[in-house]
């Protein structure tokens, strides 16, 4: 297993999801942290962690995860983000589950975030993203993947890298990349949970980016096929 960690100027986050990696009961292949044009170095800081570092100058998630995922060497090619913290089973938990799973292409999990006041953490992620599993599941036809604990086979990832669309950085990439496996067999595993920090929730405006990036994803999905055609598709193929 190659696991990608995008990571735009977020040294003292990235240090922790690094920590957390070096703890793995069973360690990854490799660990590959995409520099998204970062304005601070982060050679030493990879180094240190035995992880391997490689550059993306085009600003956006989607490309630094693109960029990471076209690095992996891994017969797997899991995905963090900077802000993750995975249990130290994480790595064999995605083995494992890949293995019982021998049909899915990808699988992903939960996320709890460990950041929040006391008692909130739990809750407000269940809400925000149980939404987005579930309103993503009904547009994609398939469960919807989330970029801060997922894992995709390399070879479903070499199948559809010129389908995602890499450039747009104003897309949320995970989803984007759910569309683009379009009906390969994707697993969402409850047991599978990573904690993350809340910055995500923090601020209207920042919810209104995300929702704006939600709009735009679906639209060019949409594009591709709309759901109504995944669906019949996928219940016709049963």
């Amino acid at each position: 297993m190659s696991v990608v960690v995008p990571v735009r100027d977020d040294a003292e986050q990235l240090a922790g999801c690094l920590a957390a990696l070096a703890r793995q009961t069973v360690p990854p292949h490799e660990v590959v942290v995409v520099d998204n044009a970062s304005a601070e170095p982060l050679d030493a800081l990879v180094a240190a962690h035995g992880a391997r570092l490689v550059h993306e100058p085009a600003v956006g998630i989607s490309p630094a995860a693109a960029t990471g995922y076209d690095a992996a060497t891994g017969d797997v090619v899991a995905r963090l983000d900077a802000d993750s913290r995975p249990p130290e089973t994480w790595v064999a938990d995605l083995l494992a589950a890949l293995a019982r799973h021998t049909e899915a292409d990808a699988v992903t999990g939960r996320g709890v975030f460990h950041d929040l006041a006391p008692g909130l953490g739990r809750a407000v992620a269940g809400l925000y993203l149980g939404a987005y599993h579930l309103l993503g599941h009904a547009a994609v036809a398939n469960p919807v993947l989330w970029g801060s604990n997922m894992a995709v086979r390399r070879e479903a990832w070499l199948r559809v890298r010129d389908r995602v669309h890499r450039w747009d950085p104003e897309i949320h990439d995970d989803m984007d990349l759910s569309f683009a496996l379009g009906d390969a067999r994707v697993v969402r595993v409850r047991s599978l949970v990573v904690e993350v920090s809340g910055r995500s929730v923090r601020g209207a405006a920042q919810m209104r980016r995300r929702f704006r990036r939600a709009f735009r994803t679906l639209r060019l999905g949409w594009d591709d096929a709309p759901p109504w055609e995944r669906w019949r598709a996928r219940l016709s193929r049963r």
